[in-house]
């Protein structure tokens, strides 16, 4: 359930971001918005496929 949940709420920040970056089309808000969801992806595949001894 946690899967789903954290894949969901990824899916959510994307699309908000999407849109952001959809009505204010600058570039430096385009940079900051996809180091923003790379950073919260590579987050949520690190505790996804984390070793339960590595877990805190």
């Amino acid at each position: 359930m946690d899967k789903v949940i954290g894949v969901a709420a990824i899916a959510l920040l994307a699309g908000f971001m999407g849109i952001l970056v959809g009505f204010v089309p600058d570039i430096d808000l385009v940079i900051v918005v996809a180091v923003v969801v790379a950073m919260a992806g590579y987050d949520f595949y690190r505790s996804l496929f984390a070793k339960q001894d590595d877990r805190q």
